[in-house]
Formats: C-alpha cells, sequence, structure tokens
C-alpha cells in the first residue's frame, strides 16, 4: 500500500471517529450499534453486487466506498466497546490470507489446484477448531445462519464435497432430482402441508446440487432468472393496453410469446 492510499484509510477511520464523538459528532451516528446497522451493511452488499452486474464501475467505486464505510463503522464500535481497532481488523485479514496461502507467501508446493483447495480447507477446520468449546468441531460450524438459504445451501454443498462427500457424476444428481420431483408429487396428493414443505425443500437442495456440479452459482442463476422474468412481465404490461387482471390467462400467454420473441429480436 503507497502513502497516500494508507493516508486515505487514516483519513476515513479519523472521520468515522468525529462523527461519533458524543460532543460534536453527527447524533444519528452516535446513537447507532453494530444491530442497528447491520440493515444497511447487508443493503450496501447488494448495492455493490448490483453495480458489478450491470458493469457500471464508476457506481462500483462509490458503492465499494459506501461498504468499506461499515467496515470502518463496525470497527469504531468494537474499538469503543475495547474490543478492537480497524488496525486489528487489517490484520487479522491480512495474517490469515498468508496463513492460507503458504504456496505464495511461504515454501510450500501443489501438485494443481485441487491440492489448493484441500490445503485450505485444512487449514479452515484447523481455524474452526481452535475456536470451536467442543472436542471436535464439525465442518459446518462456521457457515453462518443468517446466510440466505440458497447462498447457504451452495456453501454446505461446496464444504462437505472439497472432502469427498459428493456424487461420483452428473448423472446421479439428475436422477436425484427425478426422485425428488417424484415425491414433491406424492406429498401434494396426501395434502400434508408440512410434507409438501418438506419435499420442496430437498427438491430446492438438490437443485442447488445441480447448479454446483454445473459450476453455476445457484443465488446467480436465479437473480438472472428473476430479471429475466421481470424484464419479459414488463413488457407485457406494455402489450396490454388495459389492467393484467382483465386479460384471460390465454391472452396474456399470448402476450408473454410476444414478449419473448421482441426479447430475443
Amino acid at each position: 500500500m503507497n502513502l497516500v492510499k494508507k493516508i486515505e484509510i487514516e483519513k476515513l477511520a479519523k472521520i468515522m471517529v468525529q462523527l461519533r464523538q458524543p460532543d460534536s459528532g453527527c447524533p444519528w451516528d452516535i446513537k447507532q450499534n453494530y444491530k442497528s446497522i447491520l440493515p444497511y451493511t447487508i443493503e450496501e452488499v447488494y448495492e455493490v453486487a448490483d453495480a458489478i452486474e450491470r458493469e457500471d464501475f464508476s457506481d462500483l467505486k462509490d458503492e465499494l466506498g459506501d461498504l468499506l464505510f461499515q467496515v470502518v463503522f463496525y470497527a469504531q464500535l468494537a474499538s469503543e466497546d475495547g474490543y478492537f481497532d480497524l488496525a486489528d481488523v487489517i490484520e487479522s485479514i491480512s495474517s490469515k490470507l498468508t496463513r492460507r496461502h503458504p504456496h505464495v507467501f511461504d515454501s510450500k508446493q501443489y501438485a494443481d489446484e485441487n491440492e489448493v483447495h484441500k490445503a485450505w480447507e485444512v487449514q479452515k477446520h484447523k481455524e474452526r477448531q481452535s475456536k470451536s468449546n467442543k472436542n471436535e468441531a464439525s465442518l459446518l460450524d462456521d457457515i453462518p445462519k443468517v446466510t440466505p438459504e440458497l447462498k447457504r445451501a451452495q456453501k454446505i454443498q461446496k464444504r462437505v464435497a472439497k472432502q469427498g462427500f459428493d456424487w461420483d457424476n452428473i448423472q446421479q444428481v439428475w436422477d436425484k432430482l427425478e426422485e425428488e420431483s417424484k415425491e414433491v408429487k406424492e406429498a401434494a396428493t396426501q395434502k400434508n402441508q408440512d410434507c409438501i414443505e418438506d419435499e420442496i425443500g430437498d427438491l430446492l437442495f438438490v437443485c442447488v446440487n445441480l447448479a454446483r456440479h454445473y459450476k453455476v452459482d445457484a443465488d446467480m442463476a436465479l437473480r438472472r432468472a428473476n430479471k429475466k422474468f421481470e424484464s419479459r412481465f414488463r413488457r407485457v404490461e406494455e402489450l396490454a393496453e388495459d389492467p393484467i387482471a382483465s386479460y384471460s390467462l390465454e391472452e396474456l400467454e399470448s402476450f408473454w410469446k410476444q414478449a419473448k420473441e421482441i426479447e430475443r429480436s
């Protein structure tokens, strides 16, 4: 990091301290705590993702700045409470990255990328064990419960797959998808809502597995599907001269097909 960039980070940290000054700071910033700013942090992450998807790098610069401010805010709160400060946060991630990349920062050598991933997971497992109060830490211990469930399913699957707990080939996943689909239909005939929910959950979990085997991020795939549907539906609204509810399903289907054709052209 060059001196100019270091000064800018220090400048940001000082701004944060000033914002939190009890007598002269900003009333809004002063009354915030870890939980109260959490929704803003999540919002900033999504805004970063949106800027990346739009490939708007000017906006991305601004959104990354907003996200960095969230990190600085948490560090300031923790500093005031005597837990750690921004320098500790930076030192922690620097130490972690160095520790988990011995093939880059040390003389360790691995045969291929797969070996690098395995070593990474071994190191993470050691870190989980050092943090855990239990005799044996689980591979799944540090996957946050608050992670959106689609993303969490993929993280769970990737974590166990790296240890060999995975399907041998993609056809087995397709077979499982067909099996779970049939079980959803069977549950639906029984009209047991808990059972239907359970089986649909299993089906979604297999869909995530399918995405993973095709090296697709399930969350991004769903975001793409949502975006595509939204675009086409807006086109349907444009094609329809009256409110949507006033048309039959067949008429709406006709609009939908027109929307798809317009999109393709």
